[in-house]
């Protein structure tokens, strides 16, 4: 699938990558989603899986052009580049809102996950015994975490690792987004927010001749988390897209109906209207490594209806159910 592209053409594709880096940092839309509807998803896989032995052996060869057009290299340099370049930039501006309108933020994401449960369910097909099942079976989940204390921080090399794996799923899965569970998994605020601006501090600095921001140990305990995330991705990448291939094509409607039982029963985490509770002892706040009060717990109450931001709140669940559906009305026409 290797093609010669015009720079016209190659521009596109890292504005594509840009666009499928900002869906995969935002809970409740998929990467994967967007690639379809901006008609890269099957070339997409197509590369990830040419990522193989055949490709190793290239490599071990020293035939390297052969090893470029075989993965279809420029392509996926173009696309990742744009991709990784949008958490240098989105996860600033994500960082600015949820400190100064974290009630309409987690509005917005709640209107989109509701969204992406109407986009995969649509056109599911039949609701067979089996996958009327299946479905039950995915909301007790959901129901189940939504239900338990919610996931703290953890910042364990290991655990970053599987949560690298695992929130790199959206990119090949439409309908699934890895940042919906990295907020299960309690590692969303340090994977896609802290250890990105970190980073893009470092960079910035090093940069700048600044080289004595290596030796501050905070900022290198970032840049451990962040490698070992993007280790844990890359292997995502090549491993996860034959696998899911693979039980796809076999229980593909099974598999779905499970994802929209567990996005479902798991909306109760992302409700908007919640109140955080701290871990205090002896009446004091318990601290983390950067002084912020640790979470304990999430309060959820009912909203305020005679309250204006109440109705601003919903106005962007409005917004953020809108915007998938116009996902899909163009990924439709893209189909046809």
């Amino acid at each position: 699938m290797h093609k010669e592209r015009s720079l016209l053409q190659k521009l596109t594709f890292f504005l594509k990558g840009l666009a499928m880096g900002v869906a995969n940092k935002v809970p409740g839309v998929s990467g994967g989603t967007v690639s379809f509807v901006l008609g890269f998803y099957e070339e997409l896989i197509y590369s990830f899986k040419r990522i193989n032995f055949k490709a190793l052996k290239l490599l071990i060869k020293g035939e390297f052009k052969e090893f470029y057009k075989y993965t279809n290299t420029q392509f996926l340099i173009l696309i990742m580049g744009g991709s990784i370049f949008s958490y240098f930039s989105i996860s600033l501006v994500l960082d600015y809102f949820l400190q100064h309108y974290e009630l309409y933020v987690w509005s917005w994401f709640f209107g989109m996950i509701i969204g992406s449960i109407n986009h995969i369910g649509k056109d599911f097909g039949d609701w067979n015994t089996k996958n009327t099942i299946s479905l039950i079976i995915g909301i007790l989940i959901g129901i189940g975490i939504s239900f338990l204390t919610p996931a703290k921080e953890n910042d364990a090399l290991w655990f970053v690792f599987v949560c690298g794996v695992i929130g790199v799923t959206g990119m090949t899965l439409p309908g699934l987004s890895g940042s919906f569970i990295l907020i299960l998994l309690g590692n969303y605020v340090l994977l896609l927010v802290d250890s990105v601006n970190v980073l893009l501090n470092v960079i910035t600095n090093l940069f700048s001749g600044n080289f004595q921001v290596l030796s501050d140990p905070i900022k290198v305990r970032y840049l451990k988390i962040i490698t070992v995330f993007s280790t844990g991705s890359l292997f995502g990448l090549i491993s996860i897209s034959h696998i899911l291939g693979y039980v796809l094509k076999r229980w593909k409607e099974i598999v779905t109906a499970i994802i929209i039982g567990f996005i479902t029963g798991s909306l109760g985490i992302v409700w908007p209207w919640k109140k955080t509770i701290y871990l205090q002892e002896n009446g004091n706040f318990l601290l983390d490594q950067k002084g912020n009060k640790i979470v304990e717990n999430f309060q959820r109450f009912i909203p305020d209806f005679t309250s204006l931001e109440t109705y601003i709140a919903v106005f962007w669940i409005i917004i953020g159910f809108a915007l998938i559906v116009v996902l899909d009305y163009y990924g439709g026409k893209k189909r046809k």
